[in-house]
């Protein structure tokens, strides 16, 4: 074989290297990353829904005294959340919901809030409902923008508490900002409900279980697309390095049923975490239904937790 063969087959090899690796990186960030490509192939494989409300998740949605309220993120996206205010208090509670749903997703927390005596924010993560941004964060820049829904808050009512209960992708979301050197003061308590430990780890446990396929070189191109499209690394958006410096007393709530956030990232985070800390596991609960699973326990421990530093 002469050396122009040999230097047209490596040429060759290389363009089509170079082609598989661009299809890859694509392919993978429309599934995960695009806030408006399908998702339900990821979906489907656990049975889980895009947003179904049940009846008491509806209260958010239909009730009359609700405020839109607008807030501006670190690089200029328009971000918006629902706001609830009760009479006469200084608590105040931020939902924050999960990978594809929207603040109505978390009705029901919200609601158990009020009905204590909080003020009530619930707020679309950047992508997500009616919030500004074409592509999902996985909890790395919503961090930073739930920084900025606090500094809202502290910047119209005065001597305020804060408690910040995230579910999923929003549960990464509060872990990640409770260890910010933004993070104000008055942020109390923060909740984690189902929370992976980063998001590299999260698809690679997805690509495993949906294509049994391994995490290189797939997942190495596929964070480089990341990069290059939303601005962030998949492991920069780490919980678990998060919560091993968090400013914030910590509840990490897992159902021992999740398969789509697997139930060993539960212990993981738990035992990563040096701040005060509680753990909660509601047996039979899938992935995000904690609260369905068994609402009494679910709540009698939180707000014990909560009672604490509120």
């Amino acid at each position: 074989m002469t050396l122009k063969i040999c230097l047209v087959i490596i040429i060759t090899l290389s363009i089509v290297a170079i082609i598989a690796c661009i299809f890859t990186g694509k392919f993978f960030y429309n599934l995960a990353i695009n806030p408006n490509s399908s998702k339900k192939m990821i979906f489907s494989n656990d049975g889980l829904s895009h947003h179904e409300l049940s009846k008491e998740e509806e209260w958010l949605e239909k009730y009359s005294k609700f405020e839109e309220v607008f807030t501006t993120s670190f690089d200029g996206l328009k971000l918006h959340g629902y706001q609830v205010l009760n009479k006469d208090t200084n608590k105040w509670a931020i939902t924050v919901h999960g990978y594809m749903t929207d603040a109505f997703s978390l009705s029901t927390k919200a609601l158990h809030y009020y009905e204590i005596g909080y003020n009530v924010l619930a707020i679309d993560l950047r992508g997500h409902g009616k919030s500004k941004g074409n592509y999902i964060g996985m909890g790395y820049h919503d961090a930073k923008d739930l920084i900025e829904w606090i500094k809202y808050i502290n910047s119209k009512y005065s001597d305020v508490e804060i408690l910040i209960h995230g579910v999923s992708m929003g549960a990464a979301t509060v872990m990640i900002a409770s260890s910010l050197d933004e993070l104000p003061t008055n942020v109390k308590v923060i909740i984690e409900d189902c929370g992976y430990t980063c998001a590299l780890e999260q698809f690679k446990f997805q690509l495993k279980k949906l294509f049994n396929l391994p995490s290189f070189p797939i997942l190495n191109i596929a964070n480089l697309a990341v990069k290059i499209k939303a601005g962030y690394f998949l492991n920069e958006a780490s919980p678990i390095e998060a919560v091993k410096n968090s400013k914030v007393p910590i509840m990490f709530i897992h159902g021992d049923k999740d398969t789509f956030v697997p139930f060993y990232m539960l212990d993981e985070l738990y035992n990563a975490c040096n701040t005060e800390k509680s753990k909660l596991v509601v047996k039979e609960a899938s992935h995000a239904h904690a609260e369905d699973e068994n609402p009494d326990l679910y709540w009698s421990q939180i707000d014990k937790f909560v009672n604490k530093y509120m």
